[in-house]
Parts: C-alpha cells; sequence; structure tokens
C-alpha cells in the first residue's frame, strides 16, 4: 500500500510551475537526505570520510529533479500523490548523479551546476594534504568510486522507497533501460569528433540514447508503469517523451555554444572547446555556403580551441542561420509532443505538467 502525500506538494489551485517547483524541492530534500546518511552511515570517523562526509552530499545539492520531476508526473497519470512514490521517482536524482560525476570525469569539467566538480575537489584535497602521486589522478579515481557508489544508492533508495513489491516490479525494466541506455549513449557521445561529422540521422539517434530518453521518455515510463498506467497511455506518453527529449537535447547543444556561463555553471562554449560534433555544429555544417564550409575546415583543424576560437565558431554558426534553425527545430518538437498528450487518456492535472515540463525543457537557459 502506499502512503497519502500529505506534505511537501503545493495545492492543486497553485499554477503548474509552483507545483513542479515543490515537487522539485521535495525529490531533492529526499535525495540529499538518503545520500547523507548513507554517507554518515559509511565515512564518519574514518580518513578518507572528512571530504566525504560533505562533497558528496554537496554534489547532489542544487539539482533540478527533471527526471524525478517526470517520473512523477508519469505516476501521477494513474495514482494519486504518494509519498513512497516520491522516494522513488527521487532515485533517479542519484542515478543521474552517477552520470553527472562519470561525465565531468570523461571531459575533464572542472564545474558542475556551478561549483567545483567533485573529481577537481578530491584532487585539490589530495594536494592539501601532501600526499605522494599524482592529485589529478587521485582525483578521478575518488570521482569514479564514489559515481559508482551513487548508482549503487540509487536502487536502494528505490528499492526502500516504501513501493510495494508488484509496483517496483512493473518498474525495474524501465529502470534498468535507463541505465543500459545511459552507459551507451555515453560511449556513444565518447567517439563523437567534430573533426568526423556525422549525418544528422545518425546524430539523433546518439542524441536519443545519450539524453533524450534517458531524461524524459524512460522516466515518464518508469513512473507510469509503477502506478499501473495501461499501454496505450504509456505509448502516449513515450511518444511525448521522445519528441521532449530530443528538443531537450538540442536546447542543451545551444547551450553548450552560446550559454551564458554565469548561468549554466559551465566554461563558455564547453561543446566547442570539446571538439564536440553537437546538433548545432553539424546543421551549421550542412547550412553554410562554400566560403563558410571553408571557415569550418580551418577551426575543425585547430590544435587548441581557445576563447579566440570559440568566438569565431559562434560567429561562423551565427552567420549560417543554424541559431535559428535550431530554435524553429525545438518548437517544432515541442508542439508535436503536447499534441501527443490525449486528454481523454491523461488526467486533467498530469496534462498540465507535462506541458509546464514540455516548456522547461525548451526554454530552458541551464
Amino acid at each position: 500500500m502506499t502512503a497519502t502525500m500529505t506534505t511537501g506538494v503545493a495545492p492543486a489551485d497553485h499554477t503548474p510551475a509552483e507545483r513542479l517547483d515543490a515537487l522539485a524541492r521535495r525529490c531533492l530534500t529526499e535525495a540529499h537526505g538518503f545520500v547523507s546518511a548513507r554517507a554518515r552511515e559509511h565515512f564518519s570517523g574514518r580518513s578518507e570520510g572528512a571530504l566525504a562526509e560533505t562533497a558528496v552530499p554537496d554534489f547532489v545539492a542544487g539539482g533540478k529533479c527533471l527526471r524525478p520531476l517526470f517520473a512523477y508526473v508519469g505516476w501521477q497519470c494513474g495514482q494519486p500523490d504518494s509519498d513512497a512514490a516520491i522516494r522513488a521517482a527521487a532515485a533517479l536524482e542519484l542515478l543521474h548523479c552517477f552520470a553527472l560525476v562519470q561525465d565531468d570525469v570523461m571531459d575533464g569539467s572542472t564545474l558542475r551546476r556551478g561549483r567545483t566538480a567533485l573529481h577537481t575537489r578530491f584532487a585539490r584535497w589530495h594536494e592539501e594534504q601532501g600526499w605522494a602521486g599524482s592529485a589529478p589522478r587521485f582525483g578521478e579515481s575518488a570521482a569514479i568510486l564514489f559515481g559508482d557508489l551513487f548508482l549503487v544508492w540509487s536502487e536502494q533508495m528505490l528499492r526502500e522507497s516504501g513501493l510495494a513489491a508488484d509496483q517496483l516490479a512493473r518498474g525495474w525494466p524501465h529502470y534498468d533501460a535507463m541505465r543500459a541506455e545511459l552507459a551507451v549513449g555515453q560511449l556513444a557521445d565518447l567517439v563523437n569528433d567534430a573533426r568526423a561529422l556525422p549525418s544528422w540521422d545518425t546524430l539523433l539517434d546518439v542524441l536519443r540514447r545519450k539524453s533524450g530518453n534517458y531524461t524524459v521518455r524512460r522516466p515518464l515510463e518508469f513512473g507510469a508503469a509503477l502506478a499501473g498506467c495501461g499501454p496505450e497511455l504509456l505509448a502516449g506518453l513515450g511518444e511525448f517523451g521522445g519528441l521532449v527529449g530530443e528538443a531537450f537535447q538540442l536546447r542543451d547543444d545551444l547551450l553548450g555554444v552560446f550559454g551564458d556561463p554565469a548561468v549554466t555553471g559551465k566554461p563558455a562554449g564547453q561543446d566547442l572547446r570539446e571538439r564536440k560534433a553537437s546538433s548545432v555544429v553539424v546543421l551549421a555544417a550542412a547550412m553554410a555556403d562554400r566560403r563558410r564550409q571553408a571557415e569550418f575546415a580551418e577551426l575543425i583543424e585547430l590544435d587548441t580551441v581557445d576563447d579566440e576560437a570559440v568566438a569565431r565558431w559562434r560567429e561562423l554558426i551565427e552567420a549560417t542561420g543554424a541559431r535559428d534553425r535550431m530554435g524553429e527545430l525545438i518548437r517544432e518538437r515541442a508542439d508535436k509532443a503536447l499534441a501527443a498528450i490525449d486528454p481523454a487518456v491523461v488526467p486533467h492535472h498530469a496534462g498540465e505538467l507535462l506541458a509546464a515540463l514540455a516548456a522547461r525543457c525548451t526554454e530552458r537557459d541551464r
């Protein structure tokens, strides 16, 4: 049996955005509290826990809880508010923390959510202790291990959420699909290099596997499955989630080129510095005339992408019209996604939240 929610979610007379904000705060509180308790359990009083007890819970703080939001709205398509379901949805934030820690190590990113990345924080701690060996290597190794713990804790939090065994059994296949697609998508992104531009169709396949399904579609299906929703509803949510997931990643790629570091919490032009063949770069290359294609070839072959090169990349992409076209592609997908939600099948309150989440994914600036 699931428990009825009594606190932490805004009343129905609040706007959808306010309800989502309240739900995100509740999910983040649950995830942060769970990780804090596990960190104390495993590291309190031990030398290796001197930083872990603060750094690991700190990494959870500040998350947007987007995947838990989609999961819980999926739940609301078939069931009333539930404390246990919120804890189950919040477990996906720990899965996301696992992905972020490893992503930062693979990309060599020094910032995450406007804060020092976990591997960088552990590297600095190594230096402060005056230990022998490579501080960067230590930081990366420690971060990978704590990423593994986030993965373990995510499943533990889900198992201990309070949902009944039959409810959890419906969700496990979708949870497993999320984890597998995440790893497969990360591998596809790892071999993604702007010097070998993929086709648009190939790129979209990578986007879906790396982020689109993992961010939107699978969490929605996961929550709806936990709630016992039927095949027709799951199919509609899957179509909605696939389209919003693509739009989310297209928007993410735009921010990776044109985002404001003060807002995104990431270095300016990060995707360009990492030579990623993101959707913005692939589209701009396809839209470029002969003269601009020559400029592309020159920039792609640069040994170092410094601030000046990032500025040149941005000017070139703008000049091709790709930035505006990306905006159009995002809006087209958002419109199609909303059309996929059948009000005869999706409850009105859940439909309102899905529309608000679609806007949050496609109109965001971070």
